[in-house]
């Protein structure tokens, strides 16, 4: 009989949607955002949103609504993802999170802070698709549900984000530089 269980420990589940824009195709990033909401970590549950952008003039932020959850997330995986985000001098800033849309128009994610917010649009949908990298090629290794965009818009304190999503296939699939990234659970090797 098949095994029906993964062997790996489960470090965290829950989503890690994603949009990075460029001036072009190809060509130079302009924002890279990376949105998480936890379910179940070292951290305890949470959302963190991690931003750079010329729309906060190139310097990264972070937002959480648990401190725990975004310093975890920073030392184990933005560290692996995207090190300028992993710094952990930079403060954490308070923050709420709302979600709202579906994958037939538009999806948003909005992030209200006390003096400022910050709204993802992902819209312009591909066909989803399950993502598998097992532990091994890297520290962790991730599953996760893909939901493309073609297009997407990030604006911070009402300043909008140049750039656009680069294409980017996976396999046999249409992907960009701008998806969620659901049903995600990241593993380590027992």
């Amino acid at each position: 009989m098949a095994r029906t269980t993964d062997a790996n420990e489960v470090r965290l589940t829950g989503e890690n949607s994603f949009i990075r824009l460029f001036d072009r195709e190809g060509g130079t990033e302009t924002t890279r955002a990376s949105h998480w909401r936890i379910l179940l970590s070292p951290g305890g549950r949470g959302h963190a949103l991690f931003i750079q952008s010329d729309a906060t003039d190139g310097k990264p932020r972070v937002y959480s609504d648990n401190i725990a959850v975004a310093r975890y997330l920073q030392e184990e995986l933005e560290s692996m993802l995207f090190p300028p985000f992993a710094d952990p001098s930079l403060p954490v800033i308070k923050a709420r999170f709302r979600r709202s849309g579906d994958i037939a128009s538009q999806w948003t994610e909005s992030v209200r802070a006390a003096d400022e917010s910050v709204v993802l649009n992902w819209y312009d949908f591909c066909e989803p698709f399950v993502i598998n990298v097992p532990p091994g090629a890297r520290p962790l290794g991730v599953i996760s549900t893909f939901v493309p965009a073609r297009r997407a818009q990030v604006a911070v304190g009402g300043r909008v984000a140049s750039g656009a999503p680069s294409p980017d296939r996976r396999d046999d699939y249409e992907s960009s530089t701008a998806c969620l990234a659901w049903s995600e659970t990241w593993l380590r090797p027992r």
